[in-house]
């Protein structure tokens, strides 16, 4: 049977089953974003990723939301949220589009995050109101040469005439075609290491910065990954995040918060996989009988449900620790880490199961499956999560 790819699963038959984590308000708002999505989102789908656009009205629609800033204080015209709000906003976005879960987490967990950390009161009193009502943060760290070396930074920022000028170029930047409000990295004196580094809040029509490439994707193609071009980019001396030297503890911090809301983009991704799935099988039918009545069939779809259960609650652990000050570095790690092997098992297996409708654009799964391949690879690799696990079990 041809799959019908113009219906979304049913959100109370195939709810995540992790719902003994969640408050009654937790809940309530997960699947009042999850019903945002499936409603303004999903009929958008197929045409993002062809275009590798975002929909010119759906950025309004997330910032009356409120999905924009979660975390962002009432005073300054956010929600008063939680971390973990903001993770469950990224889960049941991603569950309909990873391209639009990403660019909600690159606002709550990196941007905000550090503004709210170590942005000063009057940077925070100018930036704040407007991240929550309609800018878009971006979060600038990698360069060409410095991928996983996140901190062999070119970027070059010298003091001059009360301010900073900064010179250098960023790649892969979420976010930076419809970012107004950028946090970019730079070495003050690349012989300090990263003692140099410090972080800057940078505004598009600075003069000297300006946005270059937008890089063709393989997935998450809605959303913008793009290069920035900083040519005698002048900063006010203001716009230093933190202090001085400071900017790897910046980047470190923010950048650990990052990877549990990357965890929630990726169990999104393998929720709505499986919605399609679980979906399909009941209605193709080989042999004279659906394919969901096969115990082969089933016993694949088990093993699927079991990992993205384990896979849910180690991200919502790793945010409960956040949120609550306690150490989290390990469990963020490993949140990543799974759950973004956990999303390309569920993706591939989707494929699988939809045989050769899988393989074909009309149907959803196929994107999916490309968009599950980033989770390994952005903030920070599946090799570095391992090597920062293994330096916590074994106390180095």
């Amino acid at each position: 049977m041809r799959p019908v790819s113009t219906q979304s699963p049913d959100a109370a038959e195939h709810a995540p089953a992790a719902l003994t984590t969640l408050t009654p308000d937790e809940q309530l708002f997960r699947d009042s974003v999850y019903e945002f999505a499936d409603r303004e989102v999903r009929p958008l789908v197929r045409e993002m990723d062809e275009q590798a656009t975002l929909a010119p009205g759906l950025l309004p629609k997330l910032f009356e939301l409120g999905a924009m800033g979660i975390e962002i204080p009432e005073s300054f015209g956010g929600a008063g949220a939680t971390f973990f709000h903001s993770v469950l906003a990224v889960e049941a976005l991603s569950r309909v589009d990873p391209s639009v879960g990403v660019l909600v987490d690159v606002q709550n967990t990196l941007v905000i995050n550090a503004l709210l950390r170590w942005g000063s009161p009057e940077m925070q009193q100018r930036t704040l109101p407007r991240l929550a009502a309609s800018a878009v943060g971006a979060y600038a760290l990698s360069e060409a040469g410095s991928g996983s070396d996140a901190f062999a930074l070119l970027t070059r920022a010298t003091e001059r005439d009360g301010g900073w000028v900064l010179n250098g170029r960023k790649m892969w930047i979420t976010n930076g075609n419809e970012a107004e409000v950028f946090i970019v990295f730079a070495t003050v004196n690349p012989a300090a290491g990263y003692r140099g580094i410090t972080a800057f809040l940078v505004e598009r029509g600075f003069p000297g910065f300006s946005v270059g490439k937008k890089e063709d994707k393989l997935g998450i193609r809605a959303s913008s990954t793009c290069e920035l071009l900083f040519e005698e980019c002048h900063v006010p001396a203001a716009n230093v995040i933190g202090d001085v030297g400071k900017g790897y503890k910046t980047a470190i911090e923010t950048l650990n918060e990052g990877r549990i809301g990357i965890g929630a983009q990726m169990i999104g991704l393998a929720q709505g996989a499986l919605d399609h799935a679980v979906a399909y099988t009941k209605e193709r039918k080989q042999f004279g009988r659906p394919i969901a009545e096969f115990q082969a069939v089933q016993h694949q779809l088990a093993r699927a449900a079991t990992e993205l259960h384990a896979a849910r609650l180690m991200v919502y652990e790793a945010a409960r620790l956040r949120d609550r000050r306690r150490p989290f570095l390990t469990e963020a790690a490993m949140c990543k880490i799974f759950s973004s092997e956990v999303a390309e098992r569920v993706a591939s297996l989707a494929v699988n199961l939809f045989g050769g409708y899988g393989f074909v654009k009309d149907y959803p799964v196929e994107k999916l499956f490309r968009d599950a391949k980033i989770g390994q690879i952005y903030e920070g690799t599946s090799n570095l999560q391992l090597q920062t696990i293994a330096k916590q079990i074994l106390g180095n």
